[in-house]
């Protein structure tokens, strides 16, 4: 038998670029809040001592953008210079300015429906049935490995765990007839920030006690199951003091691992208006909607934009030629099927969706699909006319 290895990786909610992402989208949420229409651009970088925010936001919204920025480092656990920054004392620098008027005015519209893509792009949708999420089995284990090392950290059941942490997963497949097929996981690797007056055995002991063996089914592991944990030997230095971080760089962990394709843009600190963020939405929406009906085994959902038009420029669907092998269908036929279920054009997508609401800074750490959470409301399938 034929297989092959696939590697994902993830990292924690007090890595330095994942600190911009949660800080780009509390400020979104900040200004929605209070105007759901807002339109927000909000960059963030940070390196020690120091949050910048930068961007272009035109809301009615009355936000104190420092204060939303201490307590979302607060909330990561970022509380103590020794940890890599201090919610309370570090240098936050705001560089806000509004959109353009010559954006402004190709994307407003009377009507919802009307509203005009934010931006030209390409996004992407995949969705998988190796898992009951329907997402790749490596990016669910590793993304779900670093929230468990989260949750040990804040509830002190490893209270030597410090808020930086990266985690991943590689696991041996076999292909079917383009389905992937998981056997069992090869490697796994665990990078923690850590106190001092830890040894690398009582690391590598608790990190498979109360974080592995937590989240990794007993049935894809075995004598040979590969461990890495921690094996740099030493990470105290962490978080901002020991990497600078940027708002979009961990696009392929927000996504799908590595799987499927990404589109041009990120998405933390955009308003639902760019469709690097609403359609990626609607992208995976339509993918999981199609493998949940079975009409495949695995899809890539591709989507277009130009800056100012509504209507997707185009609509591509590749089934792996799983459709044909699953429900007979060609992958001309499933895009059929989108276009007849689905209005992809931006402001169709925030009204079904529902995406004006101020919850988009708890997707911006451990990934932006597949997740059980009703706030996700692209993870719930469309029942397909066909």
């Amino acid at each position: 038998m034929s297989t092959f290895l696939f590697t994902s990786e993830s990292v924690n909610e007090g890595h330095p670029d994942k600190i911009c992402d949660q800080v780009s989208d509390a400020v979104l949420d900040a200004c929605i809040k209070e105007d759901p229409l807002s339109r927000v651009a909000c960059e963030t970088c940070t390196k020690t001592g120091m949050v910048m925010i930068f961007g272009e936001i035109t809301t009615s919204a009355t936000v104190n953008y420092e204060q939303v920025i201490r307590e979302a480092l607060k909330e990561i656990g970022y509380d103590d210079v020794a940890k890599g920054l201090d919610y309370r004392t570090c240098n936050v620098i705001v560089a806000i300015e509004e959109q353009s008027p010559d954006i402004a005015q190709s994307v407003d519209a009377t009507k919802i429906e009307d509203t005009g893509a934010g931006d030209q792009g390409i996004m992407f949708g995949y969705a998988t049935d190796e898992t009951e999420s329907l997402m790749p089995l490596t990016h669910n284990l590793a993304t779900s490995l670093g929230a468990k090392l989260t949750e040990v950290r804040k509830n002190n059941v490893c209270p030597w765990v410090r808020p930086d942490g990266k985690t991943q997963v590689t696991c041996e497949y076999r292909m079917d007839n383009g389905k992937p097929v998981p056997i069992r996981v090869h490697t796994i690797v665990i990078s923690t920030q850590h106190s001092e007056g830890i040894t690398n055995d009582e690391i590598k002991a608790d990190l498979k006690e109360h974080v592995i063996k937590q989240v990794v089914p007993a049935e894809y592991l075995d004598e040979k199951t590969v461990y890495h944990l921690n094996p740099s030997g030493r990470f105290i230095i962490g978080g901002p003091h020991g990497d600078a971080g940027l708002t979009g760089r961990k696009i392929i962990i927000d996504s799908y691992g590595g799987w499927g394709a990404h589109g041009g843009g990120a998405f933390s600190g955009k308003d639902v208006t760019k469709v690097d963020r609403s359609a990626a939405y609607a992208a995976r929406w339509v993918a999981k909607s199609l493998v949940a009906a079975k009409l495949c085994h695995r899809c890539l959902v591709q989507l277009s934009y130009a800056i100012g038009v509504a209507y997707p420029l185009s609509v591509f669907v590749d089934s792996y030629g799983t459709g044909l092998t699953l429900s007979s269908k060609t992958d001309e036929q499933l895009t059929k099927i989108v276009n007849d279920n689905f209005d992809l054009r931006p402001g169709a997508i925030i009204r079904d969706l529902d995406l004006r609401r101020p919850f988009l800074k708890k997707t911006a750490a451990y990934g932006h699909f597949g997740r059980n959470d009703p706030d996700f409301t692209w993870e719930t399938v469309k029942e397909l006319s066909f």
